[in-house]
This record gives structure tokens, sequence and C-alpha cells, in this order.
């Protein structure tokens, strides 16, 4: 029997998807671009399902990035991801973006890198970013957190990890944070991906590691914070 899971990244401008049979890639979409997850998601996942000749009643799950990230864009995709599950009477399955974008990683760019300590990161604004930290083995050092970085930031690590890499959205613009010599390499342009949750996404399924449809909200970290545009002179 097949096991074909529906995998939806939405937590940065990368608006992507991923159709997987039994945690291996079959096909996958991305749009690139700001603030075209409502308008681009379902037409993607249309797509995707119609180059496989799959219809939805074949999925088995829905996997969906649960964040941290974008609040509109984790939003979107999650009520996506929910109301899909609702229609079709398959499991929900969420995975933390930053556990994806490490998962990924390894798998792929990173595949021929040797790093003590490796930290994928999401772009939280200005020098603030969302990041997670695993060891070589793949251990979890440090749990999600929002962390304001300069140049200390990992000073704590750098004796018990000496090689440290930095990677994901969140990390290019910090290039010039640190000097060469630290002991920190960022890889740049590690971007967001569907595929990347592949592994996570069918170990839950099949440890049947579900979540309530009904209750389950994004991973936002952070509380969204809705800004007034200010009123231009004369008006």
């Amino acid at each position: 029997m097949h096991t074909y899971i529906l995998q939806i990244e939405t937590s940065t401008s990368m608006c992507s998807v991923a159709l997987v049979e039994s945690g291996i890639v079959r096909q996958h979409e991305s749009v690139n671009e700001p603030n075209v997850h409502a308008s681009q998601l379902t037409l993607l996942i249309q797509a995707l399902l119609d180059q496989e000749n799959i219809g939805f009643e074949d999925l088995s799950a829905i996997a969906v990035s649960m964040g941290p990230g974008s609040y509109t864009g984790l939003r979107i995709g999650v009520s996506t991801a929910k109301g899909f599950c609702y229609a079709l009477d398959i499991p929900l399955i969420a995975v933390n973006t930053l556990d994806a974008i490490y998962s990924g990683f390894r798998a792929n760019e990173g595949k021929s890198l040797s790093y003590d300590l490796y930290i994928p990161m999401l772009d939280a604004r200005r020098m603030e970013v969302y990041c997670a930290s695993f060891d070589d083995t793949g251990r979890s050092v440090v749990t999600t957190q929002a962390l304001i970085i300069d140049a200390t930031s990992f000073d704590q690590f750098i004796v018990q990890y000496p090689r440290i890499c930095l990677f994901g959205p969140g990390a290019d613009k910090l290039k010039d944070v640190f000097s060469t010599g630290q002991g920190i390499d960022i890889i740049e342009e590690v971007q967001t991906n569907a595929t990347d949750m592949s592994k996570i996404a069918f170990d839950k399924y099949q440890a049947k590691d579900f979540e309530d449809v009904a209750y389950f909200e994004p991973y936002y970290l952070k509380d969204f914070v809705a800004t007034t545009a200010k009123k231009r002179p004369g008006l």
C-alpha cells in the first residue's frame, strides 16, 4: 500500500509543497516571493498532484511546518493543512521548522561538511533570529529559541564545539558579525523547503504521532504585533 504524505512549508517567503511516498520525495513545487502564500499555495498543491496523477483521496496524511517563522505564512499553511485533513479525514503531522531545516541540510547541502555544532536559523528581523542547536550526531543541544545575535552569542559553545556552522534563512545577514578565526562558519543561501521535513514526517507517520486537528495551532514563538500605518501628511 502506498503512503503518500503531502508536505506544506510556508514559514518564510518560500511557499513550498512536496509529495512524498514512504519518506522519498516524488515531486515538489516552490515559489519564493513575499506575500504569495494565500494566492499560490492551493494552486501549487493541485499542480503537484496533477503531475503525479494522484488524487486527494490517495493521500495518507498532511505534514505542515509548525513554526517558528512568519506569523501570516504559518497561519495560512496550518489552516490549509487542517482544512485538507478535515475534508479527507486523514491525520495531521506537525514538524518544527528548525528541525526540518537541520534535517534537510544534513541530507543535502551539508552532507559533505563536518562540524561540531549545527545551528539552523530563521530571520526574526533586525539582528534577531529563531534558532536551535544540534551536535554532529543530530542530538538537540539547545531547543528552539529567539536570540539577538552579536559577536559573542556563541562563545559559550566554542570550547566544547570548536567548529560551528550557521545556516538557514536567518544566517545570511550575519556574515559580517563573526570574524575569521572564531570557528564559526556561515553557509549562505540555505532556504526552507517542504522536502526538508520528509524524514521527520514519515517517522512521525509510522509512530502515529499526529496532532489534534481541531485544536492544533502554529508555534509562533513570539506574539504577533499588529502595526498601524502612519498617516501621510495632510490626511
